[in-house]
């Protein structure tokens, strides 16, 4: 049998310092066989060199479109907005299954190049769960980063960049000496607290040390009465981490806030699902992504109410990159283990399914 060759793509995505494959997930498969080549990039938390020394080939930064069309590239965020056809197999977050904004261009790009997209997003298991995601360190960033926008604004000063953390404990010391040491009395409501990303919410506010009291934990029997929530309007700090896949009444929206008027209590908004071009976003107050020079977006009241910023930033987990990064190429090494199987195992042969559903949609909605 020939060998897999794998290429492991530089990010262009600004501050995203994450990599799909780590010099440990990439060792284990040039152990199994595995060829691999790693773009150059200064912007990875991990060194070209600790590539290089486990095994892998390094080329140039962004060469992957001249490699061989028969070679998947692997990502993790959306490529750069083009226009150019794509023919390679691709395994990245493309963000275009559920509707978002460019949804069927990025689509119909496959469709002209003839290449095929595997989004991370979709690879599940047997049972339909899926194999690798940054959904804990997502929440556990996002909760960092409100309870710093929730300092900075107690300050009257507004939240300035973020910069990556070199991990979890340099982080968590970092808010806990930005809130005064101690984090006593701050309350906090997380709807989507049962899942992945929610724990990591409810584990970091738990660590900087919120009382347990303090952290309010919703999940779906908390929400089915359907928003908006006034409770969300008691806390300081609101996180959203739930998986969204239809629509569902707002968890909050203007009306709600401007009636509150002075008496309300929240000042950050998180919304680590992301959901800003989704025509189902539960939150919408905001209609813009933040980013890590510029994290907070003030909420338009239309008068003189006090300040209610949101967070919306896209790839939280990268203020974590290392750790993160870690985590989930190990959960995804198994599936890329059956990568040279790709015609009939299933965690593969699912997602090429799924992507030929979403590019039937994309190519109708193109008039291509």
């Amino acid at each position: 049998m020939s060998t897999e060759h794998l290429w492991l793509r530089c990010e262009k995505k600004e501050f995203e310092r994450r990599s799909a494959l780590t010099p440990t997930t990439a060792k284990k498969l040039i152990d199994a066989g595995f060829q691999i080549s790693v773009e150059r990039d200064e912007q990875r938390i991990f060194d070209d060199t600790e590539f290089e020394a486990v095994g892998c080939t390094l080329v140039d930064n962004n060469s992957w479109p001249t490699a061989p069309t028969d070679v998947p590239i692997i990502g993790l965020k959306e490529l750069p907005v083009s226009q150019d056809p794509l023919p390679h197999t691709h395994i990245q977050f493309a963000h275009c299954y559920k509707r978002q904004a460019g949804w069927s261009s990025m689509l119909a790009r496959f469709y002209k190049g003839g290449g095929t997209l595997y989004d991370l997003e979709f690879l599940t298991d047997a049972m339909g769960r899926r194999v690798a995601a940054f959904g804990y360190h997502a929440g556990f960033a996002g909760a960092a980063a409100g309870a710093l926008a929730f300092a900075s604004q107690r300050s009257g000063k507004k939240l300035g960049r973020l910069e990556p953390y070199e991990n979890e404990t340099a982080m968590i010391e970092s808010v806990k000496n930005t809130l005064n040491g101690s984090a006593n009395g701050v309350k906090a409501l997380v709807i989507g607290a049962l899942g992945r990303c929610g724990r990591g919410a409810v584990d970091f506010f738990r660590k900087i040390g919120l009382a347990e009291d303090d952290i309010l934990k919703w999940d779906m029997a908390e929400t089915a009465k359907g928003g908006p929530f006034q409770e969300i309007l008691d806390v300081d700090i609101f996180i959203n981490c739930i998986y969204l896949s239809s629509s569902i009444p707002p968890f909050l929206d203007n009306n709600r806030i401007i009636a509150a008027g002075q008496d309300r209590r929240l000042s950050v908004v998180v919304d680590v699902s992301c959901d800003t071009t989704n025509p189902f976003n539960p939150i919408p107050i905001y209609s813009i992504n933040t980013t890590f020079s510029e994290p907070t977006v003030p909420v338009d009241l239309g008068q003189d109410l006090p300040l209610l910023s949101v967070i919306s930033i896209d790839h939280l987990p990268t203020l974590l990159p290392r750790e993160a990064s870690e985590q989930f190429s190990n959960d995804l090494l198994p599936s890329l283990l059956e990568l040279p199987r790709r015609r009939t195992a299933k965690v593969w042969t699912d997602a090429e399914k799924l992507f030929y559903e979403k590019q039937k949609e994309a190519v109708e909605a193109e008039g291509l």
